[in-house]
């Protein structure tokens, strides 16, 4: 019997590929590989190891499965870069290592809010350029926080912030009433109610058609004036324009992004990132050393599994 076969294309821990060779599990790691070219050997691999660069559409999946590929594994937690319905139609499985990366995830957000509320990255920049400039921020105690999609992540920026002294609000579209009252999260009805009574909003959703742009020029309307965004789900839950218009009329004092509507960023989200009260990072979620080693070990696992 052959020995099953696993290509990476996309960063990995090592960790990865010590657990499936110790299991008999060939993996060979061609990251980066021009799209045209993986087109030609995904059928020689039983498994194809993305995160979430790759765009695993139709076409891939169908040259795959003229060959030996039979599974998917999505190193992270989002799906929103695999045609899910052609893999179900294709009889093709898709798995991840959900929760691998949710402490990572939660110690950002909190860290963004710290750095957009105290205007960390203005004072630094001005810092550095000998300018000694000392504007007055404020505390996150006392303040409500909107959290909006409580799954794990969300839960533990909850957490999280409760033990700071925030007042923490949530909305999700399924029933998480038990998670919120365990935590002392008060549940909103209404993603418009949260939005009202925020001083910061955290985006913590998947992308779906129901999430794209959920943060566009209506919602934007119901912000609290001078209250802050944060997101370290998904670019495309905001509109860009939309958040940068916002800021310029006051309605954001801050926003703080992980993610963006185009990754690397076009000129359209630039703008954004370049404007003096917005702080930026390059989608750096789960990029400690502690996720990636969880991220490999638990898809590893759950790769064998379904092998």
């Amino acid at each position: 019997m052959k020995r099953p076969r696993v290509l990476v294309v996309e960063p990995v821990d090592s960790l990865f590929d010590k657990l499936l060779n110790s299991h008999g599990v060939v993996v060979h790691r061609r990251i980066g590989i021009p799209r045209a070219d993986l087109l030609k050997i995904v059928g020689e691999y039983e498994a194809l190891v993305v995160r979430g660069s790759t765009i695993v559409d139709r076409e891939l999946l169908e040259h795959g499965c003229k060959g030996r590929l039979r599974v998917i594994a999505r190193a992270g937690v989002g799906l929103d870069n695999i045609d899910l319905k052609a893999a179900k139609e294709l009889g093709v499985q898709v798995i991840s290592a959900p929760g691998a990366s949710t402490q990572s995830v939660a110690e950002l957000t909190i860290a963004l809010m710290i750095m957009a509320v105290r205007r960390l990255l203005e004072v630094n920049m001005k810092l550095r350029n000998g300018v000694w400039y000392r504007p007055l921020g404020m505390e996150l105690y006392g303040k409500t926080l909107f959290i909006v999609g409580f799954g794990r992540i969300g839960r533990r920026v909850a957490e999280i912030a409760k033990s700071i002294g925030m007042k923490v609000l949530a909305y999700d579209i399924i029933d998480v009433s038990k998670e919120a009252e365990k935590r002392g999260v008060t549940l909103v009805d209404t993603l418009l109610e949260g939005l009202e009574k925020a001083d910061i909003v955290s985006l913590h959703v998947p992308l779906t058609p129901l999430t794209y742009h959920m943060i566009n020029k209506a919602t934007l309307q119901f912000f609290k004036k001078g209250s802050v965004l944060v997101n370290t789900a998904r670019g495309k839950v905001i509109d860009t324009e939309a958040v940068l218009k916002a800021l310029d009329e006051n309605i954001l004092s801050a926003v703080a992004i992980d993610v963006h509507e185009n990754e690397p960023p076009t000129a359209r989200e630039l703008k954004l990132i370049n404007h003096p009260r917005v702080v930026a990072t390059p989608h750096i979620g789960a990029q400690t050393i502690e996720a990636q080693k969880r991220v490999a070990e638990l898809l590893a696992k759950n790769l064998l599994k379904t092998l």
